[in-house]
């Protein structure tokens, strides 16, 4: 089978648990804790594993003669955006790996992967990503969280973090923390919440409720010093050259979110309104089209990513198909008017969530600069 024709296969299945997905939406928006009642759907069993090596226990996903292993990010691309097609919101509550993996793969050692692998197969695991913190976004070079030396030859982490997904559900987090100044100073630990010093609260939020951003406090937590990530590593792999590495990989896929976002209020506008005429049809007829165009850029920026690391045509995606999201969840609400937001609360829901996957990864001036290099060397052009 040829490789469109697997693609075509897993946007198949991953379509059908999207359906699944769309059926939880409302409730999830209402109460975030409801995810718990979701966690046998297929699709976020799927999500709970993916990207698990083999050797921990990760089985590939079979769809007839195709295996997948969810290793690569054009896979990964296609999957969210079926599943943010029925909910974004649920897609980022489920547990598994998630963003906190994709670290874990760049730098830990064989004892730490295998120790963080063995409870994400073990049982349903959340996980989160522990970078942004309440006065600096994340921006690392200004982080203020630190990693230092403890009296008894473990070290001590103290800071606060802000707007990190899962934080309050987490049972394994990774926070990144600054060891001394400049760039090489940047660390990351995997840290048990279980631990005394962890504590992590959810925020209120109008899109993506579901994610249940929090705001964590590390108050002298404890860290042995094998729980630091690339311990085996120069500082130069395990410092700034990582965030940068794991954005890369991940931008992709919180584009293919924003498409799955536009895509779903694009399809809810087709359906309340069959027999659209004259200007309303064409504007129609017209955000179809690009949806499909920015999907051809989000899968193009995946395969750079996979074959060669390059990140220039990831921020690319991102900052297209976020605004696209933006636009299209918009017009939706032009096209249903008037009172389309309090009518139709599907299209008022996906018009808030569209607002959330921008500020994820970078927001777009960010994407624009780290574009911007990339199209004076000219690796993003076409």
């Amino acid at each position: 089978m040829n490789g469109d024709a697997r693609l075509a296969a897993l946007r198949d299945r991953a379509r059908e648990w999207g359906d699944q997905f769309r059926a939880a939406a409302p409730e999830l928006d209402r109460d975030p804790d409801a995810v718990h009642r979701y966690l046998d759907l297929p699709g976020v069993r799927h999500l709970s594993t993916y990207g698990t090596p083999r050797e921990y226990g990760g089985r590939p996903l079979r769809v007839g003669p195709c295996a997948f292993e969810g290793t690569g990010a054009v896979e990964h691309v296609v999957v969210l955006e079926e599943l943010a097609r029925g909910d974004a919101g649920l897609t980022l509550a489920a547990p598994g790996p998630s963003m906190s993996g994709v670290l874990v793969d760049k730098l830990a050692d064989p004892a730490q992967r295998a120790e963080y692998y063995t409870r994400i197969v073990g049982e349903p695991t959340w996980t989160c990503f522990a970078l942004t913190e309440p006065g600096h976004g994340s921006d690392a070079s200004a982080m203020e969280t630190m990693l230092r030396p403890g009296a008894d030859g473990r070290l001590v982490l103290s800071g606060r973090k802000r707007y990190v997904g899962n934080a309050a559900r987490a049972q394994l987090a990774v926070v990144f923390a600054r060891t001394g100044s400049g760039p090489l100073g940047v660390t990351a630990v995997l840290v048990d919440t279980g631990c005394a010093g962890y504590r992590a609260e959810p925020l209120d939020t109008l899109g993506l409720r579901g994610a249940q951003l929090g705001a964590v406090t590390l108050d002298d937590l404890p860290v042995e010093p094998e729980r630091v990530l690339g311990r085996h590593l120069s500082p130069v792999r395990r410092g700034m050259w990582a965030c940068v590495q794991v954005f890369n990989r991940l931008r992709p896929g919180v584009a293919a979110l924003a498409l799955g976002i536009a895509g779903a209020a694009h399809a809810y506008v087709v359906e309340q309104r069959p027999a659209a005429r004259g200007a309303a049809r064409d504007r129609i007829e017209e955000l179809g089209h690009r949806i499909e165009a920015t999907r051809s850029l989000v899968l193009r920026a995946a395969a750079e990513v996979d074959a060669t690391g390059d990140g220039h045509l990831a921020s690319a995606a991102k900052a297209r198909a976020c605004a696209l999201a933006e636009e299209v969840t918009l017009a939706g609400c032009e096209l249903l008017a008037p009172a389309a937001r309090a009518s139709h609360p599907l299209l008022d829901k996906l018009a808030r969530d569209a607002r959330g996957v921008e500020f994820m990864e970078g927001t777009r001036n960010i994407q624009h600069l780290n574009l911007f290099p990339g199209l004076r060397a000219g690796r993003a052009t076409g």
